[in-house]
């Protein structure tokens, strides 16, 4: 009996240990990440202003340990030509990233139609679009569209319009490691004062929201897709090194 006593404890013990594990793996944390400000858009009313590279740095197996100094060095040597400064000082000192997705892509649902008034049956091939733009760049992530939202890790969904000077958002969710686990990105089909997006518009907005999912956050330089007023139609080269930079170290906190 003594025996017995001993493997159910044992068996509870694992079970508890086992518990506990799933629910740290399964907690995560909703991260509010602001889209582009619809007014600084380059619109035709205004005035004009998806092979990997070879040189694309590839993703080593991340160690079970983080050598934080050396996540830190590799970052220094490699932020010429990047806003890697200002992405961690807005984190207070963090990294997010997607695990590498290179076999297994991630999977996008792009809402096909809305009856959102000024919706064009263009915008979803547009949003399509924004995310080969940014595979090309050489981040070790795939992306592949899917027609059942209910087997898709990334939404893109369409609204009238928001309440906010935005004309998208992006919402994410990452573990206690900061690794993205899921995300989410809503676009407007409107400005807020009501006037409609044209499609150079919504393909720019796209691209800085899909900058967001990936893990990136706003620079202040105009120059680039990632700036909170966009006015450019396309990926800067340091939108493109800074995404390839932070996809080369494992995320989480450096301080």
């Amino acid at each position: 009996m003594r025996r017995l006593e001993m493997v159910f404890a044992a068996i509870v013990t694992a079970l508890a240990a086992f518990v506990a594990v799933e629910a740290r793996s399964a907690r995560v944390y909703s991260a509010y990440l602001g889209g582009a400000v619809s007014s600084g858009i380059v619109t035709s009313n205004e005035d004009s202003a998806t092979k990997r590279p070879a040189d694309a740095p590839l993703v080593e197996e991340v160690a079970s340990a983080r050598d934080v100094e050396a996540i830190r060095r590799t970052l220094r040597e490699g932020s010429q030509g990047t806003y890697i400064g200002e992405l961690l000082l807005q984190r207070d000192s963090a990294l997010a990233r997607w695990p590498d997705r290179r076999v297994r892509p991630l999977r996008v649902w792009v809402q096909p139609s809305s009856s959102v008034a000024d919706f064009s049956v263009m915008y979803p091939d547009l949003v399509r679009a924004a995310f080969d733009e940014w595979m090309s760049t050489g981040i070790p992530l795939g992306f592949s569209f899917v027609l059942d939202s209910s087997k898709a890790d990334v939404h893109v969904t369409w609204i009238d319009r928001f309440d906010e000077q935005i004309s998208g958002k992006t919402l994410w969710a990452h573990d206690d490691d900061w690794w993205i686990v899921e995300a989410n990105i809503v676009l407007a089909v409107h400005h807020r004062g009501g006037e409609p997006l044209d499609s150079s518009a919504v393909s720019a907005i796209a691209l800085h929201e899909v900058g967001h999912l990936i893990g990136l956050d706003h620079t202040q330089d105009a120059a680039n897709i990632m700036t909170p007023r966009v006015r450019v139609k396309e990926l800067s080269p340091a939108d493109r090194a800074t995404a390839r930079l932070i996809y080369t170290v494992p995320p989480g906190k450096l301080k």
